[in-house]
């Protein structure tokens, strides 16, 4: 098995823990990326699978998927256990659509922040940040009697983890206006599997110049 993914893929991370949670030996290669290029060239492979020319790319075999939750349902089924979905109709729903939430209602803001990070007080850029708060108020709930979003730990604490590191970096902070929230993450952040994945990731920010946010530094360094 073969997983291409980038140093700054929020998406090829999710999918690089899911690999460690399930304990799947695969190969990784890093696809070429610099901050003033990001991914151009393209890596042929990666065009060859996926037309949306875009990380992650896994390949089973003569299997190729591309899109990290298309990947996470193949995990799924081939290596069942550990389970990353609950067992249960309704909850694996749920938890599915937890998981959805986060790439494709939180994370959709924290781009916008990305080409707005000269004017933080850009009414765009309010009305991100704006968003993901009340996203985050959301899963403040959601956690009221659960140490994960969707009860067990789930594809969806993996998928909201690696969105809201990218928050945190954008501008976007957890507050302690949600104390359950910063007690997940930093349950998520002890996880030798996120520790795995998000070290190098932070390595390769601070290497550019741009250092991690300390909250998610201090916790991926905590021993």
């Amino acid at each position: 098995m073969k997983l291409y993914s980038g140093p700054l893929s929020m998406f090829g991370a999710k999918v690089q823990i899911a690999l460690a949670e399930k304990a799947i030996a695969f190969e990784l290669e890093m696809v070429p990326f610099d901050m003033r290029r990001l991914y151009e060239p393209k890596h042929p492979d990666v065009v060859r699978v996926n037309p949306k020319r875009q990380v992650p790319v896994l390949i089973d075999g003569d299997l190729a998927l591309f899109d990290s939750t298309q990947i996470f349902e193949y995990l799924e089924d081939r290596f069942p256990a550990p389970a990353l979905w609950p067992r249960e109709t309704a909850a694996r729903a749920r938890a599915r659509q937890l998981e959805l939430m986060a790439d494709e209602v939180y994370f959709p803001p924290i781009v916008r922040l990305m080409g707005l990070q000269d004017r933080p007080t850009d009414p765009a850029a309010i009305a991100a940040r704006e968003t993901a708060a009340a996203f985050c108020a959301a899963m403040e709930v959601r956690l009221a009697d659960v140490e994960f979003l969707a009860g067990p730990f789930t594809f969806a604490d993996i998928a909201f983890f690696m969105a809201q590191v990218f928050g945190e970096r954008m501008g976007a902070p957890m507050t302690a206006a949600t104390p359950r929230l910063l007690a997940w993450r930093e349950r998520m952040s002890r996880r030798p599997s996120v520790r795995r994945v998000l070290r190098p990731m932070l390595a390769f920010v601070a290497a550019a110049g741009r250092p991690a946010p300390p909250p998610i530094a201090a916790a991926i360094e905590a021993e």
